[in-house]
């Protein structure tokens, strides 16, 4: 009987270390990062990718298809309101021009030189007026013949027909004065479209036209934006858009220089979303502008919509969502489990949940190719 109780004990003895063996050694430990949940302040934000653009683009063009004469600047400069751009070539306008004023100049002169006329037949008139009623009273009187009246009166008829005719002819050519000034207006306005100036300040941030080259009237030559007008055309996710408001702070950081952060605020919410990427187009006006700036750089955005008062935050890329919930995967007497969490808000790289306490050891398993499942057996760091 003891012989079989020695046998029995030495059976119990392998079969003990034998699952511990097992436990320990043959069943595969895979080692995790624990990290523990912070309890802070969170300042809730959304992020969005977008570009450098500009709220307003002036595009220059002269109006009038020419051949461009000069251009006086250059693509990446700077230039002030109504500086001049470039000249168009105006072909024979000058010419005509000066043609247009000489027919001013006559014209003038004939309605000058009329008016003179009008004066001589004026006075021939008085003397005619006098001439014929001496020869009126002295018909009465039987002292002039009936020849000798009529040959007065038809002088004096004939002074006051000139006289309406000179009239009418001054009239005329003070109406072809008048025609021939507004020719030359119009030349001197045509003439003025050839030299273009800047309509605003501002960069010049394209061109298109060179000298010697033929510019349609409907191509604009250059393309300008003024400093204050530029700012960031940001796309944020259609879930996230609804928590943005007018005026929220925003931080942007340039593709050139991503280790710099900007402040700006929001400027404008589109009312139109793209159908497609389910993205809202959010544009960010900067508080300083940078300078230089480039038009179209891939620009990241994040808007601060909210804050949150001592809540659990944990890093963002430990948050799952599966089965239709949102959760992490935290370690229970070295066993992974997946721990439901209520998401309350997201910053960053931190976001705040309920449901977590700062002893709930959480697993990383970013970047691991090895499955995570409910059980599986770890170690930590």
């Amino acid at each position: 009987m003891k012989k079989y109780t020695k046998y029995l004990i030495s059976a119990l003895v392998v079969i003990l270390i034998g699952f511990v063996v097992y436990k320990k050694v043959y069943i595969p430990k895979h080692t995790y990062t624990l990290i523990s949940p912070k309890v802070e302040n969170l300042i809730l934000s959304v992020k969005g990718i977008g570009n450098v653009d500009a709220k307003d683009i002036y595009k220059v063009s002269a109006g009038v298809t020419a051949k461009v004469f000069q251009i006086h600047i250059d693509l990446g400069k700077w230039i002030k309101k109504g500086e001049l751009l470039f000249m168009l070539d105006p072909v024979d306008l000058p010419m005509q021009l000066e043609s247009a004023k000489t027919a001013v100049k006559k014209a003038q002169s004939e309605v000058e030189s009329l008016k003179k006329e009008l004066e001589s037949l004026k006075a021939q008139k008085k003397l005619a007026e006098v001439t014929f009623n001496r020869y009126a009273k002295l018909k009465k009187e039987s002292f002039a013949s009936q020849a000798e009246y009529d040959q007065a009166k038809a002088q004096l008829d004939s002074l006051s027909a000139q006289i309406n005719a000179i009239k009418a002819r001054i009239e005329s050519a003070k109406i072809a004065v008048e025609i021939a000034q507004k020719n030359v207006k119009a030349l001197e306005e045509k003439l003025a479209r050839f030299k273009v100036y800047a309509p605003v300040s501002g960069l010049v941030v394209a061109k298109n036209a060179e000298a010697g080259q033929t510019l349609l009237a409907s191509l604009p030559a250059l393309e300008i934006v003024q400093k204050e007008d530029v700012w960031v055309k940001a796309y944020i996710d259609e879930r996230q858009s609804a928590k943005i408001e007018l005026g929220e702070k925003a931080h942007i950081k340039l593709r050139s220089n991503d280790k710099k952060e900007l402040g700006g605020y929001v400027a404008r919410i589109a009312p139109k979303s793209d159908a497609v990427t389910e993205e809202r187009e959010v544009d960010v006006a900067f508080e300083k502008v940078p300078v230089p700036f480039y038009l179209n750089e891939q620009v990241e955005v994040r808007i601060d919509t909210g804050k949150l008062k001592g809540v659990v935050t944990i890093p963002a890329n430990l948050l799952r969502f599966e089965k239709g919930v949102y959760g992490v995967w935290v370690e229970k007497n070295s066993k992974a489990h997946f721990q439901k969490v209520k998401l309350l808000g997201r910053s960053g790289d931190k976001v705040a949940v309920e449901g977590l306490d700062t002893s709930s050891a959480l697993l990383d398993i970013t970047g691991r190719k090895d499955p995570i499942f409910e059980g599986k057996s770890i170690i930590h760091d």
